[in-house]
């Protein structure tokens, strides 16, 4: 024993750092059972990886002090410390980086007073914007989008909207049916730098002429867009490809006004140039002309002016379209030859910072019948609109926005049979109310002079309207 002992303390004082705290024979070997289990839990978590070389497995039980359990106050060991594994990320696949949302509208519009009926030949007060304005409105669902978007990879993005709120007519009796899906949306983005300053855009997708036909119905103030610019791209797609660049300094400026929460038009460029098949959205080519278009927007901050300007941006810009158009006729079909379908227009926009101001103007020619002649021609079409709100901000129950616009138009709507003429004249009153991210009111007063979109009906209807909507969000 004598002999034993001697040979332990000569083997601790040459171990020390690892076999200070082991006094015994079975503290030792209770020691280096612990540290072989650490080490097979270790190559056990570690088995689905690569073999670890023997060189990166730690090292001896007895030649390292930092493997070794530490000591309690009492000199017993203490519970040995749990290994840590560092678990692989989970890479993501291209379905875990898609999201779907969506929005829905509900209106009433309940007339005042005004031509909601009128003998044949006269115009009824009626909107191509809005199917439910007749002399029987009623609750009407005039939007229930439904999106699927999201980066498949880091230069490639998808976009797929639809709403299931278009009508058809019956083919029997020409009756209207509600509420059938339609595509609204398809496309996919193509970044070609690192930046993400360039892209192109190729499927269904908004044509990039006017900051109004951009700006998504969830996002705008006023009920419906502008007759004047809309005209334009009715419906405000078509199938194509087009090139976008946006400098790093210009999304700088609509990120940060979207985090204060201004209404922008979306993702669409500083500068954008496309080709389109020119003949409507869901609409087959009827030539073998394409649609060329391109816009221009830049967004200027104003803290330069003084302390008045702090924080506000004014954005200014201009769209240029150059088309060739077969409408369709009444005799069924489409015009057997092209009308011209010009259009060049500009944009201003202040943001409210809380007093804003919008105004859109364009001009061109377009097709429209001509009821001298009973046939359709391409003609002048301008007009446009100017805009007012105010930025309330949070009053405790939801942010308000008032808001008022004027819009005037003359000339064709080459979405309707015969490509009729319109003759507007509108001033729109209202109110948003923003509940909560998921929950929007707005409430206005419409003043409208239509010519209604058929040729055989001439004159412009009058009435006075209040509109209601509520949309919600998910």
């Amino acid at each position: 024993m004598q002999k034993i002992a001697t040979l332990l303390a000569g083997t601790t004082a040459l171990f020390a750092p690892s076999l200070a705290m082991a006094q015994t024979v079975a503290d030792l070997q209770s020691q280096i059972n612990q540290l072989k289990a650490e080490i097979q839990a270790l190559r056990s978590a570690q088995a689905p990886q690569a073999a670890i070389p023997p060189a990166t497995l730690a090292p001896s039980p007895l030649a390292s002090s930092t493997t070794a359990p530490a000591a309690t106050a009492g000199g017993t060991p203490a519970a040995p410390t749990k290994p840590v594994v560092m678990a692989e990320a989970k890479k993501k696949a291209w379905y875990d980086r898609l999201q779907l949302r969506g929005y829905t509208q509900m209106r009433y519009n309940g007339l005042l007073s005004g031509d909601d009926v009128a003998p044949a030949g006269r115009s009824r007060l009626r909107s191509v914007h809005d199917g439910s304005i007749t002399e029987n409105s009623a609750f009407t669902l005039r939007r229930a989008r439904l999106i699927l978007q999201g980066n498949v990879t880091d230069n490639v993005a998808l976009y797929f909207q639809t709403d299931f709120a278009s009508a058809v007519n019956a083919q029997s009796n020409g009756e209207r049916r509600e509420h059938f899906g339609q595509l609204r949306d398809a496309y996919v983005d193509v970044f070609l730098d690192r930046d993400h300053e360039f892209k192109l855009r190729f499927g269904q997708s908004k044509v990039p002429f006017g900051w109004e036909n951009l700006q998504s119905s969830s996002n705008r103030l006023t009920l419906d867009r502008s007759d004047a610019v809309n005209s334009a791209v009715p419906s405000e797609r078509d199938l194509g490809i087009v090139a976008f660049y946006t400098p790093t300094r210009v999304q700088k400026v609509w990120d940060r006004l979207a985090r204060d929460g201004q209404k922008l038009f979306g993702n669409y460029g500083a500068f954008g140039v496309a080709v389109y098949n020119g003949q409507g959205v869901n609409r087959p080519e009827q030539n073998k002309g394409l649609m060329k278009v391109a816009m221009a927007t830049w967004p200027f901050e104003l803290d330069g002016l003084g302390g008045a300007f702090k924080g506000q941006v004014f954005e200014l810009g201009g769209s240029a379209m150059l088309n060739k158009v077969r409408p369709e006729i009444r005799a069924g079909g489409v015009t057997p030859i092209d009308f011209t379908d010009d259009r060049y227009g500009v944009h201003a926009m202040l943001y409210p910072q809380p007093f804003g101001f919008q105004a859109e103007w364009n001009w061109g020619r377009a097709p429209q019948y001509d009821n001298s002649r009973l046939a359709i021609r391409s003609t002048k079409a301008q007009g446009g609109y100017v805009q007012a709100m105010y930025n309330v901000g949070d009053v405790g129950l939801g942010k308000i926005i008032p808001y008022g616009r004027w819009q005037h138009y003359r000339g064709g709507w080459k979405a309707s049979t015969n490509a009729p003429r319109l003759e507007t004249e509108e001033i729109e009153l209202g109110v948003e109310w923003q509940v909560s991210s998921a929950l929007e009111f707005t409430v206005a007063y419409a003043n409208m002079k239509r010519r209604e979109a058929d040729e055989r009906r001439f004159g412009q209807a009058k009435g006075d309207l209040i509109r209601t909507q509520v949309q919600f969000n998910y």
